[in-house]
């Protein structure tokens, strides 16, 4: 599901100013499957480049962020995690046990969300779905 974005190729098309540590920065997300905190994406930035200092990663990402290149999740587990900022629409269901995110898309939901907005008046501009459950098969 998890799709690889450009981020350095998006730093461009805004007109960021793209330094070394920030193409690092840009490349660690851009090749990351998982949805990395900021103390992941600097251990992963720092096997690279070791000059990059956590407050860098910080600051990079804010920057991202409000370019609209990054987007921010809070899982529930009380850290700020990070994905490209997707060109399609997904949502997530998070594992509470191990922390694993899957990323999926349904049409019926897509739908029965706009449903709902409609019946309530509004017309469904963007949203967010999380949800969060434990295995089936797990064993207790």
């Amino acid at each position: 599901m998890h799709q690889r974005i450009d981020l350095e190729q998006l730093c461009a098309d805004k007109g960021l100013r793209i330094t070394e540590q920030r193409r690092v920065i840009a490349r660690v997300l851009s090749e990351s499957d998982d949805h990395p905190d900021v103390e992941l994406l600097h251990e992963r930035a720092n096997k690279i480049d070791s000059g990059i200092s956590i407050a860098t990663v910080y600051r990079t990402v804010r920057l991202f962020e409000e370019a609209g290149i990054l987007d921010r999740h809070d899982f529930g587990d009380g850290r700020a995690r990070y994905e490209a900022a997707p060109e399609a629409h997904h949502d997530h269901l998070i594992d509470v046990e191990s922390g694993k995110v899957i990323e999926f898309v349904d049409p019926e939901i897509e739908a029965l969300q706009k449903q709902i907005a409609a019946k309530l008046g509004y017309r469904l501009v963007d949203h967010r779905l999380e949800l969060y459950g434990v295995r089936l098969d797990r064993e207790d």
